[in-house]
């Protein structure tokens, strides 16, 4: 409101004036607070000194409130209950009636209006001198929440790329706690020989050193009984002549005594220092001795060595005469049955896609892999054309999930809808097994989800439809692997360790990446590799390379390891998780039939003999894993899980389906020729 406004609600100056008398003519001291009140009339700082009361002396007046400060409060309570202080300015709207009333006190008290102005111009100087700086830190505000959100970004990045480090350190340092514990044993271990031998070679020196000098005293008796020898006769031939033969006969008596005490002292000496030879000469034969046992053990490590290489040869020679016997075998049979090479190209004609599709298909298959892609393409139009499906009935032999009497429609799907499905299958069973601990089985869960999701009349025609797509395309890998899982070919412990390895495999790529450029070496991708896989061979590592170049330029060093995981909208994964799958399969394959071979002739095997050949080809194999392959083996549910033996062929299937690889590194470096296997030739 405008202070004319307020001029207008007050009263005129000269009619209404703005303050009282005290009783003696001076200015009121009446205070806000003193209405109605006793108000204390000394201690009056504008008081004349000879005017101010004792200490000990108080008067008591009651004022009343100026009626002026009255109309002001009155006008101030009506302007602040007009206002709304819901705006962001309410402050300031606050303070405007404050202003208006001090710019009236301010015309009204002409004594002090200069000094007033002056107060109230350096206060509003003051607030927008303040205004001005909070609008230049309004702009830094907003930088400082920007940098502040950017900073804790940052900061968390930092953190969890240091999680990682952090454990990797922890990881080299058990490893390194470890080693220096073993280290610390050996020097223990060492120690312990040494002091021993230290011991024994004290022994040994103070023997010698006491029986040379025994044989340096003997020696020197020896040469004064020989003295007093040559002495005695001496003097006998001096004094024959002259000497009494009584006393020469007792003389020679005494000296045969003396004799054959001296000789019997040197008979026993003799006996017992025949076998002591010269210090020097025992160095010398020690030494002699040293340096031929080194050369025995030198030569003993060669023979070991080229012994093992003789039997790995004879092995080698072997299996290849083996397989050239099969592949003779096989190339008469061929010759005998085979029949001219068919035109494939005539299929481009009637698939969908012409030539460019079917070059795709066709690419590097076999005559035979040729006929499974006719099949899957003549499988799936026709599936396509189908509208129902007959019900295969109700009885014990029928699966859960294709229980049903009666036709069941066909929903056509196609093959990426039949992918999703699964995969959002797999994620509900795998998120169920961690909530239950407990892992249930595959055709019951199967059954249940598709009742759960559409319902229990139209879950028939769902898994059906589900069904035949599956069986219809095998050379789909979500869609086989889970067809196989479901039928029973295979265990489910497949699905889940070649996930697990691929996904160790993402994580040692990933610390290898010390940049997170998404990017490595072909060499630091080569230690990556032999990391996650120590047990793979030379052979085996380079064909995962090779898989991870596929589409680079030979010039070109880098390998983006984030686009080898990548899968297509049917789920069918690159070649590197394609190449990593098939030896997954022919490294198992390879280590049954080494199993096989180990067997020999058998044609039933009991769990001793099993075992037995586990730790032949497998010596570091633990008890727990050896339980594990021989419980797949007597599999509770099995047929002739009673017996004391199975057939042979029966077990390698049962280890075939289930998880088994090889625990310890084999005993060959390189792979022979990669070949599909006796036991089957499904891939997972």
């Amino acid at each position: 409101m405008h202070p004319n406004s307020l001029k207008s609600v007050l009263p005129k100056k000269h009619k209404a004036p703005s303050f009282q008398l005290s009783a003696r003519g001076r200015w009121s001291t009446w205070p806000a607070f003193a209405s109605g009140q006793t108000v204390l009339k000394n201690h009056k700082p504008c008081c004349a000194p000879e005017e101010r009361m004792p200490s000990n002396k108080q008067a008591l007046l009651t004022i009343p409130k100026p009626r002026y400060l009255e109309q002001l409060e009155s006008y101030l309570r009506k302007e602040l209950q007009y206002l709304d202080l819901t705006q962001r300015n309410a402050q300031e709207l606050r303070l405007q009636p404050y202003r208006e009333i001090f710019e009236f006190f301010i015309d009204n008290f002409k004594t002090y209006k200069p000094l007033l102005s002056a107060i109230k111009n350096e206060y509003e100087a003051t607030l927008a001198h303040q205004k001005e700086t909070i609008r230049a830190l309004e702009p830094l505000k907003a930088m400082v929440t920007t940098v502040s959100e950017e900073c804790s970004q940052q900061i968390l990045a930092l953190q969890e790329k240091e999680k990682v480090e952090i454990n990797m350190l922890k990881q080299e340092k058990q490893h390194l706690l470890k080693f220096i514990d073993d280290m610390k044993e050996e020097k223990s271990s060492l120690q312990t020989q040494v002091e021993r031998l230290q011991t024994s070679v004290a022994e040994e020196y103070t023997r010698y050193l006491n029986e040379h000098g025994a044989r340096k005293l003997l020696l020197a008796k020896l040469n004064d009984m020989h003295n007093e020898q040559l002495n005695v006769k001496q003097r006998q031939v001096q004094d024959v002549k002259g000497e009494d033969v009584v006393k020469l006969t007792l003389a020679l008596k005494i000296a045969r005594q003396d004799l054959t005490k001296t000789q019997v002292k040197l008979n026993a000496m003799i006996a017992d220092y025949g076998d002591v030879v010269p210090r020097r000469e025992f160095e010398s034969l020690e030494k002699k001795y040293s340096d031929l046992q080194q050369e025995m053990e030198t030569l003993k490590k060669d023979f070991d060595q080229l012994h093992k290489e003789y039997q790995t040869l004879l092995e080698i020679q072997r299996e290849t005469a083996e397989e050239r016997d099969n592949f003779f075998t096989e190339l008469q049979q061929a010759q005998r049955s085979c029949t001219p090479r068919p035109n494939w190209a005539k299929c481009s004609e009637v698939i969908p896609g012409g030539a460019d599709r079917w070059g795709c298909l066709a690419e590097g298959k076999t005559s035979d892999q040729l006929v499974d892609v006719l099949l899957e393409e003549i499988g799936t139009r026709l599936l396509k054309e189908m509208n129902v499906f007959p019900g295969r009935g109700k009885g014990d032999k029928v699966p859960v999930y294709l229980r049903h009497v009666g036709e069941v429609k066909n929903k056509k799907l196609t093959k990426k809808d039949v992918v999703d499905i699964l995969k959002d299958i797999w994620k509900e069973k795998i998120a169920l097994e961690q909530q239950t601990g407990k892992r249930p089985v595959l055709p019951e869960f199967f059954l249940s989800y598709l009742q759960k999701r559409y319902g229990d009349t139209s879950a028939m025609e769902w898994s059906y439809t589900l069904y035949e797509n599956m069986r219809l395309c095998p050379s789909n890998h979500v869609m086989s692997s889970f067809y196989n899982i479901l039928t029973g070919k295979v265990g489910e412990e497949q699905y889940h360790i070649q996930n697990q390895l691929i996904s160790n495999l993402q994580k040692e790529l990933a610390a290898c990446d010390s940049s997170n450029s998404g990017s490595l070496t072909s060499e630091q991708f080569r230690m990556a590799l032999r990391e996650a896989f120590p047990l793979k061979r030379r052979g085996s590592i380079q064909e995962l390379i090779d898989a991870s170049r596929y589409q680079l330029d030979s010039t070109e060093d880098l390998i983006d390891y984030k686009s080898l995981f990548k899968e297509d909208e049917e789920g069918n994964p690159e070649p590197f998780v394609a190449k990593i799958r098939s030896q997954y399969v022919r490294e198992k394959q390879e280590y049954l039939r080494e199993l096989r071979n180990n067997l020999g002739d058998l044609k039933e095997v009991n769990a001793e003999d099993l075992k037995a050949a586990f730790c032949t080809i497998d010596p570091d194999i633990d008890g727990q894993t050896l339980d594990t392959y021989i419980g797949l083996v007597y599999e509770v549910g099995r047929e002739q899980t009673d017996q004391e033996v199975v057939p042979v062929d029966t077990a390698l299937e049962r280890l075939l389906a289930g998880d088994v690889r090889r625990v310890g590194p084999a005993a060959r470096e390189e792979s022979k020729t990669d070949c599909v296997g006796e036991y089957g030739d499904f891939q997972y």
